[in-house]
């Protein structure tokens, strides 16, 4: 439902790596750093349902024609990304998952 580009990020990677050391955040050889939402300029370019909906004001119609404004239980969320430059295309796989439900306890009577 989106697709973004870290250009559009306001700090650099190297950015945001001092900003957590001169914080005092332990950073160590091997750690894995996330850059949080990338949200551009457009709307199909938003980072969150969030942003998407506009605050669940306005739903976004899905491929199997159904709306969502936000994430459903049950729903599957996929995440791929690539890096791109001069022809030359690595990409970083998919992360997925499906949101599961509350599990909330039986109550004793």
């Amino acid at each position: 439902v989106s697709k973004s580009n870290f250009k559009y990020m306001y700090w650099s990677m190297s950015q945001q790596l001092a900003h957590h050391t001169v914080n005092g955040c332990p950073v160590n050889s091997g750690d894995l750093m996330g850059s949080g939402t990338i949200s551009g300029p457009t709307p199909d370019s938003f980072g969150s349902m969030l942003e998407l909906t506009w605050r669940g004001e306005k739903p976004i119609k899905m491929a199997d024609g159904t709306e969502r404004k936000f994430i459903n239980d049950n729903d599957t969320v996929i995440m791929r990304g690539y890096c791109e430059k001069d022809g030359t295309r690595i990409g970083f796989g998919e992360v997925k998952t499906k949101l599961l439900p509350v599990f909330e306890p039986k109550k004793n009577k």
